[in-house]
Parts: C-alpha cells; structure tokens; sequence
C-alpha cells in the first residue's frame, strides 16, 4: 500500500484540508476534481473526474480524504470510494484543540482554531471549521459541517447531514434533526426538527422540506 492520500475535491475547502493534510505529516498525490477543475491544487496533480479512483486503487494507494463541502455529496463519495476499498483518513489540524475523551469519527476535518470537549462525539464525515467549538458532551451526527466560529454548549445533538452556519450558537441540551441548515449568526435556544432551516435571534422556521 502507498502511504500517500488522495484527495477527492480540488475547490477551496479541498485546498484547506489539504494544508491540513501536509501539517500533519501525510503526503498528497493527487486531487480527483471534474472536468472544470484546475490542473492543479496546491501543487497537486488534479484527475479531472472520480473514474479514476479504481485505477489509483490499483496502483496502490488506498488512503482517501474527501474534501466537499456539501454534506451530501460528501457522504455519497465516501460511500462510494469506501465499497471501492479505499481508507478514510483524518484531516486535523495542529492547531485545534481536541479532548483525549473526545470520539473521532473517520473522514472529518477539523480545522484550526477549532476545540472539542470532553467525551464529544464527532462521527464520520464531519466538518469542524475554523474556530468552531463543539463543548463537553455533544454529538454531532454523520457528515455535519459545523461552520467557522460556531459555538456549541454542552449536550447538544446535531443530526446527520445538517450544517450549523457561521457564527452561529446553540444553548445547552438542544436537540437538532437531521439535514438541517442553520443560518449565519443564528442562536438557537430550543429543538430543531429534521429538514428545517432556521434563521435569527432567536432562530425561528423558515422552510421545511
């Protein structure tokens, strides 16, 4: 096995967990993008479409990190290259501060400047952008993106593919759904149902699918 990742994304946030990547030690051989992706990132080689995965696996490299920023696609990637017999790995940065009790899910990013508590979950997939922090306690759901300077208090649960915007802050105890979008600067002071969004001070319902 190749101990180098590949990198599946080539947009700004790819561009993010791949300094991440770096930082903690790993190398990266390629991006895999789409045909309007550039022909590099960072340096890196981009493969202008997801067909090539099962030939890199072939060559040997079986180390992957998704780096989309739709929570969706996201998870739909990784599922796909993981049945392909790809390794999700961990993109996490020096500077984050993450709890020795904290659980550490596979494929997340957790950016600079982020903190995690004592005996949070983070589960698969999950983004913690810059700044954010998730405190004692909560459980943040399969392929969330928690977005930069969020702050979460203690016992909060946040549902599977839901993203928290910027700057945004949840009270103790709340309880959020699944694929639910949060808008900037929101403060949420009670529960969220699943496949809401909410915005404001305090956040109220806008949409709900």
């Amino acid at each position: 096995m190749k101990s180098e990742v590949i990198v599946v994304g080539a947009g700004g946030h790819a561009k993010v967990c791949i300094e991440l990547l770096l930082a903690q030690g790993d190398k990266v051989a390629y991006c895999v993008g789409n045909p309007d992706s550039p022909d590099k990132c960072l340096g890196i080689p981009v493969l202008k479409s997801d067909d090539h995965l099962p030939a890199l696996l072939k060559e040997g490299y079986e180390r992957v990190f998704i780096a989309i920023g739709s929570n969706p696609l996201r998870n739909k990637l990784a599922k796909k290259a993981t049945e392909m017999g790809y390794q999700l790995v961990n993109a996490i940065s020096p500077a984050a501060v993450v709890s020795p009790s904290a659980r550490l899910g596979v494929g997340i990013a957790v950016m600079a400047g982020a903190v995690i508590n004592a005996e949070a979950t983070i589960s698969d997939l999950c983004i913690v952008n810059t700044g954010a922090t998730i405190d004692h306690d909560c459980v943040i759901g399969l392929a969330v993106h928690i977005a930069p300077q969020c702050a979460l208090a203690g016992n909060v649960n946040v549902g599977n593919l839901s993203f928290v915007g910027i700057g945004s802050k949840i009270v103790p105890e709340i309880q959020i759904g699944e694929s639910v979008m949060v808008g900037a600067g929101s403060v949420i002071i009670s529960n969220v149902g699943s496949s809401t969004t909410v915005v404001g001070v305090p956040a109220k319902a806008i949409h709900k699918i």
